[in-house]
């Protein structure tokens, strides 16, 4: 099912749930459903991208981070929070990465339980190859949108994580 058709079944099926479950927020369990149709067609779109590079999307993200950040290393917990993901998905991904020589992980010396990770010349190679053929599927999957829908889209989604944070804050205490 493409994104267009999604959409078309969140149109269809919104009515009779408001109808059904008349106390449930409609229009943020919409936003809800939206934001994860959102993401299930990112991954979709870009899959064969990555594929190609024979990369995840998480991979290349993490090669960026440590390319980007000081002296090219990271600890597990930094990229598993900048990346997004689960420390088990984050240990899977740096598996993957130092089985393909693109990563190293070490033992910080002041801290045994800790760990670094580092970016290998290979894995600087890779990040480096890959971006050229980033450019023109990035600038295609939000060509739908003008420069002042980005920046819009852009405020909006950060706005919209802080307010998860604020939301959360409650429920966590409750819990």
């Amino acid at each position: 099912m493409r994104g267009i058709e999604r959409l078309a079944s969140v149109e269809r099926s919104t009515p009779p749930m408001a109808e059904a479950l008349p106390q449930l927020p409609m229009s943020e369990t919409v936003l809800v459903r939206l934001m994860r149709i959102s993401v299930f067609g990112l991954g979709n779109y870009f899959e064969p991208v990555f594929r190609v590079l024979g990369l995840t999307e998480n991979s290349f993200h993490v090669l960026c981070l440590l390319m980007a950040s000081d002296h090219g290393r990271a600890s597990p917990s930094e990229l598993s929070e900048l990346v997004g993901t689960t420390r088990a998905n984050m240990t899977r991904i740096l598996d993957s990465l130092i089985n393909d020589g693109f990563a190293s992980r070490s033992v910080e010396a002041h801290d045994a339980r800790r760990h670094s990770i580092r970016i290998t010349a290979a894995g600087r190679k890779a990040a480096s190859e890959a971006v050229p053929k980033m450019v023109e599927p990035l600038k295609r999957a939000f060509s739908g949108l003008d420069a002042e829908e980005v920046a819009l889209l852009d405020r909006l989604l950060r706005k919209t994580i802080v307010s998860f944070d604020r939301g959360a804050a409650p429920l966590r205490a409750a819990a």
